[in-house]
């Protein structure tokens, strides 16, 4: 059985580069909202923003940075563009991120419960 070879140091870094953009979608709370709503049904622009209560200008700057990534896919239908997940996968890792946010929330709920049953200043 021939050896596999380990990918090159430039396909190594080329994936290291890509997972950091990718990752750059969680940097936003509203693009996270963006993918939570997304997970149900695909949504035009103007559905979105009515939503989250954003602008639709300011809405778009954040949907065009995740088609770029390729985390939405869009459609247009006559004057309306609606989004939708391209790839479902990327709501685990939003998920265990969220998961991840509530066991350390809970953790610090138990350490001021202590707190204040010892009566330390928080």
């Amino acid at each position: 059985m021939a050896e596999q070879k380990a990918p090159s140091r430039n396909i190594q870094q080329d994936l290291y580069r890509r997972h950091a953009d990718l990752c750059k979608v969680f940097s936003h709370a509203t693009r996270l909202q963006v993918l939570n709503i997304l997970r149900a049904q695909e949504m035009s622009v103007s559905d979105l923003a009515r939503e989250l209560v954003v602008g639709v200008g300011n809405l778009s700057q954040h949907l065009n940075m995740m088609k770029q990534r390729r985390v939405l896919e869009s459609r247009k239908e006559g004057n309306n563009i609606y989004y939708r997940l391209a790839n479902t996968k990327m709501l685990k890792a939003f998920d265990y991120i969220r998961e991840i946010l509530f066991e350390q929330m809970d953790r610090e709920s138990d350490l001021i419960r202590h707190m204040k049953r010892m009566k330390l200043p928080a």
